[in-house]
């Protein structure tokens, strides 16, 4: 049987509800309040999870891709951008004290050591590992020090690389995502087929992290096999901010979240069967009954 993962009070994996999580990562645009609202929106729509991304940005980021100029609502460089971003210990102390108290788990993508430090304080249920980071041996290693189950995207990355990043992080308490790091990303090149490979790959938990516009491919990610779907919030697609317009308003979100645990229903156990609710129909409309006539020919 293929592995399971559990992440907080959720187990993961085959034969367990499709485990989906809002990816509020930078569409908060630094505004606690404005956090605090998705976290609202994710809980009302009936997530598993919400997930939040941390970077030190002196360490990310060199000096010079700071200076870069970048007019944004900070100030007019791309230094001001990444830090204005940035929550201090309060406003993670806040948020950490809020999704307790509407009881959803939250964790984040840390993009360097420092924050896989920093989060771990407040110990999330995992670990999100970025498409970004999937080729950096020593921070995949770091994350595997804390003891967390890890989630790990495989956007803008080969073959070749993931299965490294796989050997490195060993298959143990590790959930691979499918994703393609385009934001949005092209219906065409979503290749939602990977899906089934990485299924007969690797005996461990696949996912879906979309970017797309829309809800139907994230839905067909559900039914090819995902065992977690994450997909981006945000209040409204024409915010500001880099991320919005591959994300989804709170009213998709739910409809997402309905239609997928619709569908799970929907599946049943794949073996054909004449159910009670269907003999009154048979005995009304069908003409001949294919054991009695055999009996009949005996």
């Amino acid at each position: 049987m293929r592995k399971q993962v559990k992440i907080g009070n959720r187990v993961v994996g085959d034969g367990q509800p499709c485990f989906i999580v809002a990816e509020i990562g930078v569409n908060h645009n630094g505004d606690l309040d404005l956090a605090r609202k998705l976290i609202s929106a994710a809980h009302l729509a009936g997530c598993e999870a919400v997930k939040f991304q941390k970077r030190t940005v002196e360490v990310v980021y060199t000096p010079e891709e700071l200076a870069q100029s970048r007019e944004n609502p900070f100030g007019p460089t791309n230094g001001h951008l990444k830090r204005g971003l940035e929550f201090n210990p309060a406003d993670y102390a806040a948020i950490d004290h809020f999704c307790r108290t509407l009881k959803i788990p939250w964790f984040a993508s840390c993009w360097d050591e420092a924050s896989v430090d920093f989060i771990a304080q407040f110990d999330p249920p995992c670990f999100k590992i970025a498409s970004a980071s999937l080729t950096d041996d020593p921070l995949l290693q770091y994350h595997r020090l804390h003891d967390k189950p890890i989630i790990l995207s495989t956007g803008m990355s080969t073959l070749d690389q993931i299965e490294h990043a796989v050997q490195v992080l060993g298959e143990d308490d590790l959930i691979l995502m499918h994703a393609t790091s385009t934001y949005p990303a092209k219906t065409e090149e979503l290749n939602l087929s990977c899906i089934a490979y990485f299924r007969e790959r690797y005996d461990i938990p696949i996912g879906y992290s979309g970017h797309e516009v829309g809800l139907q491919t994230s839905l067909a990610a559900a039914v090819l096999g995902a065992n977690i779907i994450e997909r981006h919030v945000t209040l409204d697609r024409a915010m500001w901010g880099s991320d919005q317009a591959a994300s989804v308003e709170p009213n998709g979100l739910a409809r997402l979240v309905r239609d997928i645990h619709t569908v799970e229903k929907a599946m049943g156990n794949g073996l054909k069967q004449v159910f009670d609710s269907e003999l009154p129909s048979l005995k009304k409309l069908r003409r001949v009954d294919s054991q009695r006539l055999q009996a009949v020919t005996v």
